[in-house]
């Protein structure tokens, strides 16, 4: 069964609502005119409407045409991005400094659309609850629903992720049997020494040597200590040392992130940067200061679930329009919390080639209007396959 006709039907309708949402980008927990604009339009389709979910999210409860105590939730995130846009048509970004360079008003266009053709058929039995989750954005929203009781106070069986995906074809998308983004975490390294004159450090404790040899001892954390066929990236990417070309610094701070797919690695470099940064800096007679921050788990699909959203997707979209290996994503995503707790699969939805400079992320991204009808038609195929 192909594209919903019903749906496309919808699509400028769809436009609309996603060029509005992307002239009103808000940050993680301050979503205040995206929910409210959420909750109008259920309202508008008569589905029951909870307010106020990890404080800016919305929870749309649908029951289909026949009682079942079958359920799922569909997720999009809502939150934006703080960076200045760039694009100048007429939908741009109307808060300085603020974007939606992510997607994520096309996430929220997308259910919605799934929510007004599934209000209008009900051709499912059960229950659909619509998930718009606010702080995607690095603040953890995901966490903090399934914190507050999302999968108590709306039991659902499965819940399931969608994210537009730049670079793969329209009318494509991209299923992982496993893991899909990696976890993500963050780590401060302070080397304490004694600073002094530089025309004679003999005086000195230089941090500066100390810290580059913590640098390259790090390396060694992925290249060997992590299985080759398991993908880890542990990068610095911040150092701050000294004010003045004759001064040696007391001290060098240097910042970096580790990724990783599976969490016997992730523990794996959490125990290697403080054992490598703590032995050379006492090796040296320098104090060492290491703060590590555990950021969002890896997301890993359930099979059965990627199983389903092949077919689904597969129905939608016609016969090998699903990519099945793709290599998986460095880049992070906290749906991981949600499916963490219940099985589930997050799929890449093609967005095409916006061309160079215009990638997720980006200052003059924007969100691919042709796909809107695809992902709502996902998504509805989806509530009527496994509530069926």
């Amino acid at each position: 069964m192909p594209i919903i006709n019903s749906i496309s039907n919808m699509k400028e309708e769809m436009q609309e609502w996603r060029r509005y949402l992307h002239t009103i980008p808000e940050l993680g927990f301050e979503e205040f005119k995206t929910a409210n604009f959420i909750s109008k339009k259920l309202s508008e389709f008569g589905i029951e409407v909870h307010q106020n979910v990890a404080k800016t999210g919305i929870i749309g409860v649908l029951h289909g045409s026949e009682f079942s105590e079958k359920a799922i939730g569909l997720r999009a995130d809502m939150d934006a991005l703080q960076m200045p846009e760039e694009n100048n048509f007429n939908h741009r970004s109307k808060t300085k400094g603020k974007m939606h360079a992510c997607g994520h008003d096309g996430h929220i266009s997308m259910l919605l659309g799934a929510a007004k053709y599934l209000s209008e058929t009900k051709r499912f039995k059960g229950t659909v609850y619509f998930i718009f989750q606010p702080a995607e954005e690095g603040l953890g929203g995901g966490q903090v629903m399934v914190e507050e009781g999302l999968f108590e106070n709306y039991p659902m069986q499965t819940v399931w992720g969608m994210h537009n995906w730049p670079g793969l074809d329209v009318g494509k998308a991209a299923v992982h049997f496993g893991a899909v983004m990696a976890a993500a975490d963050s780590f401060i390294v302070t080397v304490i020494g004694k600073g002094g004159h530089a025309a004679i450090p003999q005086l000195s404790n230089d941090p500066i040597p100390v810290a580059a040899s913590i640098i390259s001892g790090l390396q060694t954390l992925v290249s060997r200590n992590t299985d080759p066929t398991n993908a880890a990236v542990v990068s610095v990417t911040m150092l701050k040392a000294g004010t003045a070309s004759n001064v040696i610094p007391d001290e060098v701070e240097m910042q970096g992130t580790c990724r990783a797919m599976e969490e016997e690695d992730r523990k794996r470099l959490e125990k290697g940067i403080k054992k490598i940064s703590k032995s050379v800096a006492e090796a040296s007679g320098l104090k060492v200061k290491i703060e590590y921050v555990l950021g969002y788990p890896a997301t890993h699909n359930t099979y059965q679930e990627a199983l389903d959203a092949s077919k689904v997707a597969e129905d939608v979209m016609g016969v090998n329009s699903v990519e099945k290996k793709l290599p998986p994503s460095m880049a992070s995503e906290d749906f991981s919390y949600m499916l963490g707790e219940k099985p589930g699969a997050y799929i890449w939805l093609g967005a095409g080639n916006p061309g160079p400079g215009k990638m997720l992320h980006n200052s003059k991204y924007d969100f691919n209007d042709d796909i809107l009808h695809l992902g709502a038609s996902y998504w509805s195929r989806l509530v009527e396959t496994k509530l069926s």
